[in-house]
């Protein structure tokens, strides 16, 4: 079994599983057809054809499947149970980590649940659609969640409390990779990471329309110079942002989308870009181009900028530097300067919730003045 890629009108992409002799299979993608559109399709999709692999191999039915043989996949492919395990699956390949474990357990309750919906295996589906006591954060989550009772539960999730600490840029890697670049285009690709803490998905799918890079722009949605980070699934390089909200053009001017304010180095180093560097010409309006190679002017997919980060890394002695990192910094700087205001630091980054913020970097800076008292009043080192 495989994932099939599929190309749809306007651009729009999809993704299904077949069998060896190119079927469609038929369960799997009445499955995959209700998260058509969404970035949650293409991880289903080769989420979920691993474990059907694994239930060949295991010569496992739907009808026939039990809570305790998800529990036992989930295992096998890196979570933490109390039982044999039975043959080794994904043999060379790294476990799951906490993130993929999760979207796993979510993938195989959402699957199993459809099954259950079209008659197949009812009393799986019953153990599965649990429920649970809603936490604080929940409640935080939801509107009107405090006056929710009960939150679906999943027993295939990861257990144990679990709190995240994102991987930050080294002190001083933004000036190190400035020098060590070889054009503008990247040094614009590195401000702007750097100072709007964009995802390099919406960073590469900007059109030289999104930007409003002056003062009380047309749009007066603004008035700080600004951009608008709008989802195209139909752009040339396959650049898409995360974030879905509506967007439209009006008199030629776009609006709506998520609004994202510019710093004056970012207008700047677009300037040295745009005058120097973008070829006249190009057709496609898109804001980063390949400068080199046959494919010079076409637009620049996400693939390329990472590889170009990484090789500057390299050479400025930072290791591999990954375009996450760049968000990871800006949010927890516009949280601490902020002091810790979660709604500031929320937009500013483009999160969807501010529980996400809270959950992530919502942590004590261990170099803090008040953390170090703290300690050294323990410690009867106090001054």
């Amino acid at each position: 079994m495989r994932v099939q890629q599929i190309e749809r009108k306007g651009g729009r992409r999809s993704w299904t599983i077949l069998w060896p002799e190119g079927r469609v299979h038929t369960e799997a993608d009445r499955f995959l057809r209700r998260h058509d559109g969404s970035g949650t399709q293409r991880t289903y999709a080769y989420l979920l054809v691993d474990h059907l692999r694994w239930l060949e191999r295991e010569c496992l039915a739907f009808d026939t499947v039990q809570v305790r043989d998800l529990e036992r996949y989930m295992g096998i492919v890196g979570a933490e149970v109390r039982m044999p395990l039975g043959e080794p699956w994904r043999l060379g390949r790294r476990p799951y980590g906490r993130s993929a474990l999760s979207a796993a357990a979510s993938c195989l309750k959402g699957f199993y649940l459809h099954q259950a919906c079209l008659g197949v295996n009812a009393k799986l589906g019953e153990r599965l659609d649990g429920t649970r006591l809603p936490s604080q954060v929940d409640r935080r989550r939801s509107f009107l969640g405090h006056v929710k009772s009960a939150m679906p539960a999943n027993p295939l999730s990861p257990k144990g409390p679990h709190r995240r600490h994102p991987k930050m840029l080294p002190d001083g890697a933004r000036d190190r990779l400035l020098k060590t670049v070889n054009s503008a285009r990247d040094r614009l690709v590195v401000t702007w990471l750097a100072d709007g803490g964009f995802r390099i998905g919406e960073l590469c799918g900007l059109h030289l329309v999104d930007l409003h890079l002056r003062e009380n722009a047309a749009c007066n949605e603004c008035r700080s110079p600004h951009v608008h980070v709008c989802s195209r699934p139909d752009n040339p390089n396959r650049a898409e942002a995360k974030t879905k909200q509506p967007w439209q053009v009006e008199h030629g001017t776009v609006t709506g989308g998520l609004i994202k304010r510019v710093s004056p180095a970012m207008v700047h180093s677009y300037f040295e870009y745009l005058t120097g560097e973008y070829p006249r010409g190009a057709g496609h309006g898109m804001l980063l181009v390949q400068l080199h190679g046959a494919d010079a002017g076409q637009p620049w997919a996400p693939v390329g900028a990472r590889r170009m980060l990484g090789r500057a890394g390299e050479r400025a002695g930072l290791g591999v530097v990954k375009p996450h990192a760049f968000r990871h910094t800006f949010t927890s700087a516009v949280l601490d300067a902020a002091g810790g205001n979660l709604l500031i630091a929320r937009d500013a980054g483009g999160w969807a919730s501010a529980a996400t913020v809270d959950e992530v970097y919502g942590h004590v800076d261990i170099h803090d003045r008040a953390f170090d008292a703290a300690l050294r009043a323990v410690w009867g080192e106090a001054k």
